[in-house]
């Protein structure tokens, strides 16, 4: 037999990205055994380093934002959507020391948002552009949003005792995280904004795919069945999910069973049209993305049909 292909995956530690702990978990038990695949997962800490990582050949693929991954084939066409990693997922949460009620109550403070090429970005723009109120950077904005990576923002709400941070939106688990700890509210589930909304996508890099689509296909197959599992079994994902996230299991807990659908895992299948709602509003309106891309030309969705991707 040849050897088998190694693909080494950047990825966050967000619930997002649970399906890919799960795969990890099952080929490390011995119950799936690749026969062509070598997988190997590598965590970052922001979503800037990992989109260095997959641009420069530095990780072979990535669980990584729509917005982000559209951007970064706009730049170099190296990369492509192969499955979704999961649907909704994310939360905004309000300071308990920032008097917030109303989506009108963030006027004049400051909300921690991921990374501008973000659903998130693009899901909390559209909750204040329905109330007249304007958002971005610098002076003459009604609110301020400023990017931080997802797993400082605990630390950041813990220490803000004056309430200048309004709140945040980002990927469970750290919105639960911060609930638990006692320094935020819920104030909106993302999948109430948009239900069923994508945010991150498993793309490979052009050349993996060429060279090693037997690797590639296993790796679909097995996030796929990774996706019904955590659907199926929120109890021993959270288990998984707290070793491959570094979280307290009651953290993963609640986000898998605390609300129906907070997090969606098992229709994985990519759809393009609601890709090109995000690029359209990303490029036009909130003008975060350079350019529209061939949507096309950026999936390639044979591995998720032959996987059963719903």
């Amino acid at each position: 037999m040849s050897e088998k292909a190694t693909i080494r995956i950047g990825h966050l530690k967000i619930t997002d990205h649970l399906v890919l702990g799960v795969t990890q978990d099952k080929i490390q038990k011995g119950i799936e055994t690749p026969k062509y695949l070598d997988l190997q997962t590598q965590a970052f800490v922001g979503w800037n380093p990992l989109g260095v990582a997959l641009r420069e050949g530095k990780v072979d693929a990535a669980c990584i934002l729509a917005p982000l991954a559209m951007e970064i084939y706009h730049m170099d066409k190296k990369s492509r959507l192969v499955l979704f990693t999961h649907k909704s997922g994310s939360v905004i949460i309000k300071n308990k020391r920032a008097n917030i009620n109303t989506i009108e109550d963030f006027k004049g403070k400051t909300v921690l948002i991921p990374h501008f090429l973000s659903i998130h970005n693009l899901l909390f723009e559209r909750l204040l552009s329905e109330k007249g109120l304007t958002v971005g950077v610098g002076p003459g904005k009604d609110v301020s949003f400023e990017v931080v990576a997802p797993s400082e923002i605990p630390e950041i709400m813990e220490y803000d005792e004056k309430g200048h941070v309004g709140g945040f939106i980002v990927a469970e688990p750290y919105g639960s995280q911060v609930v638990m700890a006692g320094f935020g509210e819920e104030f909106a589930l993302s999948k109430d904004i948009w239900p069923n909304h994508p945010c991150c996508l498993l793309v490979v890099r052009e050349e993996v795919l060429q060279k090693s689509p037997d690797a590639v296909q296993e790796l679909v197959n097995s996030m796929v069945d990774s996706g019904n599992f955590v659907d199926a079994n929120p109890d021993s994902a959270a288990e998984i999910g707290a070793k491959f996230l570094g979280q307290e299991k009651a953290v993963i807990n609640r986000v898998l069973t605390q609300t129906k659908g907070r997090l969606s895992t098992n229709e994985l299948m990519p759809n393009l049209d609601d890709l090109d709602t995000i690029q359209g509003i990303m490029t036009q309106r909130i003008k975060a993305m350079s350019d529209k891309i061939d949507l096309d030309k950026f999936a390639d969705l044979s591995f998720a049909k032959n996987a059963g991707a719903k």
